[in-house]
């Protein structure tokens, strides 16, 4: 749980490392602003996934089921600057199928907490994984990371791609497969 105060406290302190005056007009309620937004930017972490994967249908399906084009918006855990993109998940169900909403839940939960990229994208295919007991999972992340955009390197328009193949999906016909299905 995000603890407001001391992010406000933290946030006066920055502003004043940076040669500000946290009670000039503009900056005033800008500890407070950044508190709420900190509780909602960061609200996955006090969440379980499993709380999603947890609703299921019986269904004799078995073919892959994927979800693209999920927008999400991270934070990266080295610098605190945002990182946003979408994910790609795919399934091969197992005698039940989610709800298509607890995919993108899914990597909700994930992408509101400190994150690499990489761990994020594991942590999406591992979560679905153990929870549904499928056959595999797939997952492709592409961000656009404001540290290489705005700081460091400045390449704006970069794109970072991260791939997590389990199950199933470790077979490289399945994973042609998946790719095929991300052009339809």
């Amino acid at each position: 749980m995000v603890d407001k105060k001391k992010v406000e406290e933290a946030v006066k302190l920055l502003l004043e490392g940076i040669g500000e005056d946290p009670n000039r007009e503009g900056l005033v309620d800008t500890p407070a602003r950044i508190g709420r937004m900190y509780e909602e930017i960061f609200a996955g972490m006090d969440e379980d996934p499993a709380v999603h994967l947890s609703r299921r249908f019986t269904c004799e399906n078995n073919e892959i089921v994927l979800e693209k084009d999920i927008t999400f918006y991270s934070m990266c855990e080295h610098h605190l600057l945002p990182f946003y993109g979408k994910a790609h998940v795919a399934y091969i169900p197992n005698g039940e199928v989610l709800g298509l909403s607890k995919l993108a839940r899914t990597v909700e939960v994930f992408a509101k907490r400190p994150q690499l990229q990489e761990r994020m994208t594991a942590q999406i295919a591992d979560a679905i994984m153990d929870e549904l007991g499928c056959s595999g999972v797939m997952v492709v992340v592409e961000a656009e990371h404001m540290c290489m955009t705005m700081r460091g390197i400045k390449k704006p328009g970069s794109s970072t791609v991260t791939t997590v193949a389990r199950g199933a999906f470790e077979d490289e016909v399945m994973k042609a497969a998946f790719f095929r299905m991300l052009q339809l």
